[in-house]
């Protein structure tokens, strides 16, 4: 039975443990934005989710202006399995990858890996800044289970210790027009990772790599070219459409 996700309540995230009668010390920015920018009050309901205790009702109770607390009166919903699903990226220009790691926990990504390739413009990323994304997007979306994101590897690197038994699904603008869709529909589902490649594309000594490796699956998103994060977006819906958990 598929539990409904409550549109109406305020969501928090929150590191602590979660369970019926906690108090949970909610921390000064995350206070005087409930209380201060929402308006909240003693009394006002709010969910807090952890990311593995599931989801769970609370009270707000005012220590002071800039302060509060939520005391815990149910679960609302239990913890979920984590995604399975692995998202391979090439990272992109701070406003664009934003977009595009919230957009990924959003559609289902159970954890994000930046790779390094021959045309990625950005070698330095701000982990903690895309941490807040992840989180802000869980937040905002009802999702419970936190994507871990880990730091950048070099595409060759991650493809010569990779678990052969996860297939990698590759965005690739230079593949042959064939049904992604029947392609996909052959694949074990429980065990997939999506791969786009970085703004300039995947170089041509990257793709016959690629090619080459019979655990990686070239797939084409149609005659137009599309940015990365745009076609991170198109890859995540026909993937989970088609042989993810959708």
């Amino acid at each position: 039975m598929v539990q409904r996700y409550d549109y109406s309540t305020q969501r928090l995230y929150v590191t602590f443990d979660l369970g019926i009668d906690v108090v949970v010390s909610i921390n000064r920015s995350q206070a005087n934005y409930l209380l201060n920018v929402l308006r909240m009050k003693t009394g006002s309901r709010i969910l807090l989710f952890n990311g593995r205790q599931g989801e769970w009702l609370g009270e707000i109770e005012e220590k002071g202006r800039k302060s509060c607390v939520v005391r815990l009166l149910s679960q609302s919903r239990i913890q979920p399995e984590p995604y399975n699903l692995v998202y391979l990226f090439a990272p992109l220009k701070k406003g664009r990858l934003d977009y595009m790691v919230q957009k990924a926990v959003e559609m289902g990504a159970g954890s994000l890996q930046p790779v390094i390739t021959q045309h990625t413009q950005i070698a330095k990323l701000n982990l903690e800044r895309l941490r807040a994304n992840i989180l802000e997007a869980a937040e905002q979306c009802g999702i419970l289970t936190i994507p871990e994101i880990h730091d950048p590897i070099a595409l060759y690197k991650i493809l010569a210790d990779w678990d052969k038994d996860r297939s990698i699904i590759y965005c690739d603008e230079a593949a042959e027009k064939i049904d992604g869709i029947e392609m996909l529909q052959g694949l074990c589902k429980k065990n997939l990772a999506l791969l786009v490649g970085p703004e300039g594309g995947f170089s041509e000594e990257e793709r016959i790599t690629l090619r080459l490796l019979d655990f990686v699956y070239p797939i084409s998103l149609g005659p137009r070219i599309l940015r990365a994060d745009t076609a991170a977006v198109a890859a995540f819906t026909i993937v989970q459409a088609v042989a993810g958990d959708w």
